[in-house]
């Protein structure tokens, strides 16, 4: 899986945006693969909601990451970005955490500094660790990886408790502390996506969770202000949310599912989908039939 960091680094290396759809479960990865995406991001938001059906405030530890990455793994070939959360606990933990995610083959992990319970970024109430906690949980990152490739995103969560310059010098402090890149979560503002990037600090990662705290803009758009990679971490997720809904109150009202006929993947397409085709081809194979 070492070519998936490879393949990561040569894209933050070249010019233009890194285009990154996210999704909590194997399928959403495998769709955004199949789509023709060159990296993928697994979120913790999109674990907790559709894997799990749970809010994202803390309930989802490491092991239910682990599992959900495995199975991403063995359905999917797509460089991935994990998004790692506290890493669940001090050094002795994120030292496990880059490990595990290490031999499942990741490109990429984020780690951030909330308190544990941690909670979605775009919720209020977040706390955050103190500076020489979430600076030591890097480093310890930093020195557990044992591929170099591997990259490391140090996210911030200090722009809603304390402030923009509190998040300034804590992502310095991340970059010194050997971060590949940067993600500031929750700026309010267009001025302020600009006073990130302005900044100089390091490449930065944006984040565009629609209705959330930051101003949604276009990856042109982004690139243009000086952002070098941008996810959609729970787009897939909430459109679930939606139209499963709008669906299942329509079925309760009429008890027919024809009038959704035209939004709904085929059982054909579906079964495509999840690599039936191949799985029938390896059967012929080994039968002959």
């Amino acid at each position: 899986m070492s070519k998936h960091r490879k393949k990561l680094r040569d894209l933050m290396a070249k010019p233009g945006m890194i285009v990154v759809p996210g999704g909590g479960t194997p399928l959403d990865i495998r769709l955004a693969e199949q789509a023709g995406f060159d990296v993928a991001y697994m979120t913790g938001y999109g674990n907790a909601c559709v894997r799990y059906g749970v809010p994202d405030v803390g309930l989802i530890g490491y092991g239910e990451l682990q599992d959900t990455v495995r199975a991403i793994r063995q359905v999917s070939d797509i460089p991935l970005i994990v998004d790692c959360d506290t890493a669940y606990g001090d050094i002795a933990n994120v030292k496990r955490t880059v490990e595990g995610m290490e031999s499942l083959g990741v490109a990429g992990i984020q780690l951030e500094d909330q308190v544990w319970p941690k909670k979605c970024g775009h919720m209020d109430g977040k706390f955050v660790e103190p500076r020489d906690v979430a600076v030591r949980k890097i480093k310890a990152a930093v020195a557990a990886r044992q591929d170099k490739d591997l990259v490391i995103i140090a996210r911030t969560d200090a722009r809603g408790p304390l402030g923009m310059d509190e998040a300034m010098t804590r992502a310095k402090m991340f970059m010194d502390a050997g971060a590949d890149m940067i993600f500031f979560d929750g700026p309010q503002s267009i001025e302020e996506l600009h006073q990130i990037c302005d900044a100089n600090i390091g490449p930065q990662m944006a984040n565009m969770s629609e209705t959330g705290l930051t101003p949604i803009l276009s990856a042109k758009e982004l690139e243009e202000i000086g952002f070098k990679l941008t996810i959609w971490p729970s787009t897939t997720s909430r459109i679930a949310v939606r139209q499963v809904s709008e669906f299942l109150k329509h079925l309760k009202q009429t008890g027919d599912s024809r009038p959704w006929l035209d939004r709904m993947a085929s059982l054909a397409e579906t079964n495509a989908a999840l690599g039936l085709g191949g799985v029938k081809a390896f059967e012929k194979d080994i039968t002959g039939e």
